[in-house]
């Protein structure tokens, strides 16, 4: 049986992308270190979760993913708090075309242009 462990995204600024996720979802490098061409970011402490590794690219990004990640938040207070969290790290509210009415999600975009979502499973 297969599991998905690691999540890999394309950046074009390496310490830019360590700092923004690393900050965002209280990761850390693994084993300590953060290369300039390839970076696993993980729990802190040990935690359990997905890994994100971040990998140089010179391929532009897309306007509307094929994939994405969605971080959850604990409830709609909570999703607008995050979504202000993640701007004042850097992040950029993203003017999207698709979204549905009345989303259960507000789609943003990480320093490097990657769309991510921030999901209110309570909606």
């Amino acid at each position: 049986m297969l599991e998905i462990r690691t999540v890999v995204m394309g950046v074009g600024d390496m310490p830019r992308a360590v700092e923004f996720w690393t900050r965002a979802l209280g990761y850390v490098p693994r084993e300590g270190e953060a290369r300039d061409d390839w970076t696993v970011l993980v729990p802190a402490g040990g935690g359990h979760g997905v890994a994100v590794a971040l990998d140089v690219s010179a391929t532009p990004v897309q306007e509307h993913p094929r994939v994405h990640l969605d971080l959850y938040a604990r409830g709609t207070a909570d999703q607008a708090a995050e979504v202000e969290r993640l701007v004042s790290l850097g992040a950029e509210r993203v003017d999207w075309d698709l979204y549905p009415e009345d989303p259960d999600f507000v789609v943003l975009a990480d320093p490097e242009g990657n769309r991510f979502c921030v999901i209110d499973p309570t909606h």
